[in-house]
């Protein structure tokens, strides 16, 4: 977020914004998006609540920000290269890669949220879908594609349920209770004897 110059030429101050979007955040973990009020958010964040409106017209346009904020961060492991990796390795990688909160320690709240938030304001699980749910599922489909160019994984597999099925397991260990960090081998311990290809009898 750049700091954008005012109608009379004096740029932004950019700790205002950083302080906006981060309170932002904070609000949006403890309270939800309807609990959470811009009287709050300018309160945590030490500035007016004019200060905030100039920045961002609404809440949902602020939202839109400190969402994205997170997801900038994101953005470079979804087109991370491992194809140096065996086979198996790299698509343990890649399911390591789908955690929701492999960047975010409080991304399974926030998504719980917005799932929350599915009927009244559609458009932030659109939002979580586009930047946070595709990118991760897309990377398994790749790396699939990937291991099939080089035979490593049958040719019939079908890459997105394959994808869905690795993604919904963080979910399930978190609804249960459960431990997340074993759930890439233990996934694809249990899905490579599927999806591998069978070594050529000679």
């Amino acid at each position: 977020m750049s700091a954008e110059p005012r109608p009379g030429g004096r740029p932004r101050d950019a700790s205002l914004d950083e302080a906006i979007i981060q309170a932002t955040r904070t609000r949006l973990i403890q309270d939800g998006y309807t609990k959470m009020t811009i009287g709050d958010i300018a309160t945590d964040a030490g500035v007016t609540r004019p200060t905030l409106y100039r920045r961002w017209a609404t809440k949902l346009d602020l939202v839109v920000d400190a969402l994205d904020y997170g997801f900038r961060s994101q953005r470079a492991m979804y087109t991370v290269d491992l194809s140096a990796l065996a086979p198996r390795e790299a698509l343990v990688e890649a399911v390591r890669r789908l955690d929701p909160a492999y960047f975010n320690p409080d991304a399974m709240v926030l998504m719980g949220n917005f799932a929350g938030e599915a009927i009244r304001t559609p458009a932030l699980l659109e939002i979580l879908r586009q930047h946070a749910v595709e990118p991760r599922v897309s990377l398994i489909e790749t790396v699939l594609t990937q291991l099939q160019e080089r035979g490593a994984v049958r040719a019939d597999v079908d890459r997105r349920t394959v994808a869905t099925m690795c993604f919904g397991a963080y979910f399930a260990a978190f609804y249960r209770g459960e431990g997340k960090d074993t759930i890439p081998e233990a996934v694809i311990d249990t899905l490579w004897p599927a999806l591998a290809t069978k070594p050529k009898r000679r």
